[in-house]
């Protein structure tokens, strides 16, 4: 063997550009301001520029669940359901959200469920977060929806009529909240 030739990979041509470093973990503080920075531009209405620095970041810090949720919501905002779901499912896998975050990535990928037509995936999710958030009615009225879509139509009208009773603030839905509150425990029930 030549001492003087170049070692180059069997399989890059010696003539080409050497291959770009991998990407590197960043810092605490560089993911910090990285994440800061891509929600920014999704929230300013720069949706394409932020979902673009969240994938990149995503790929960096595959395990970060605030990243992968964050990247979900880029996607989801964009109309990109299908592409928002591993990184919804990613962010869920383990601890790292916030208890807000996690509501909020267990109605974003409930709803994405929904959306794609998986209404069981979408009862079986929503059901537990409505249990886990009881608080919670946007993740009560997706779950009503997705028993719809289920055909399960007497849980969904029975869930909606008690999220009505509850949160309503119209006058007359008041004075018949417990009218409302009895036929939404048995809808069936005569008198």
């Amino acid at each position: 063997m030549d001492d003087t030739a170049p070692e180059t990979a069997p399989d890059r041509d010696p003539d080409s550009a050497p291959a770009p470093p991998p990407a590197s973990v960043p810092t605490p503080g560089e993911r910090d301001r990285l994440l800061e920075e891509a929600v920014a531009l999704r929230a300013g209405g720069r949706r394409e520029e932020g979902r673009a620095r969240l994938v990149s970041l995503a790929a960096r810090l595959p395990g970060d669940a605030e990243v992968a949720y964050q990247t979900a919501w880029a996607h989801d905002v964009l109309g990109l359901e299908a592409d928002a779901v591993p990184y919804y499912e990613t962010a869920l896998a383990g601890p790292g959200l916030t208890a807000d975050d996690r509501r909020g990535a267990l109605l974003g990928l409930g709803s994405t469920y929904r959306t794609l037509g998986r209404h069981e995936d979408a009862v079986g999710l929503l059901e537990p977060a409505a249990a886990e958030f009881p608080e919670d009615g946007a993740l009560r009225a997706f779950l009503a929806m997705a028993l719809y879509n289920t055909g399960r139509h007497h849980d969904s009208v029975r869930l909606l009529l008690t999220l009505l009773a509850a949160t309503s603030e119209d006058p007359s839905v008041r004075k018949y909240r417990p009218a409302i509150e009895h036929y939404a425990r048995d809808l069936d029930a005569i008198g």
